[in-house]
């Protein structure tokens, strides 16, 4: 993709961001941080723009490491399933292999009964 320019406004100031993404990816993140600075803003405690944004921010790292970690979790599960998956499909195999010399009478000599005939 191409890079472009996208204009973004956060507390009345303007910010001119060079991005590979979508303009409208910026735009919307841009509409967001002003969303929450403004509301930590107007919340009626006197904080500056700076402490507002370190708050943002905070808010910001912990959602993303709350999704990294539920990221983490689910790569796990899956890594999991797969294993148990392919454990599954071996033991279905043998079993597989096993009726088939059962089958072709490999199995009979011991004098039991054949199950498969």
């Amino acid at each position: 993709m191409e890079k472009s320019t996208v204009k973004i406004t956060i507390c009345g100031a303007n910010y001119f961001i060079n991005t590979d993404d979508k303009p409208e990816y910026v735009e919307s993140l841009g509409a967001q941080l002003d969303e929450r600075l403004s509301k930590i803003l107007k919340s009626g405690s006197h904080i500056s723009v700076t402490q507002a944004a370190i708050l943002t921010a905070l808010q910001f790292a912990d959602l993303a490491k709350k999704a990294e970690d539920t990221a983490d979790n689910l790569r796990s599960q899956l890594k999991d399933y797969l294993e148990d998956a392919a454990k599954a499909r071996s033991e279905r195999d043998f079993y597989r292999r096993e009726a088939d010399r059962l089958k072709a009478g490999g199995g009979n000599n011991s004098g039991q009964n054949n199950i498969w005939n």
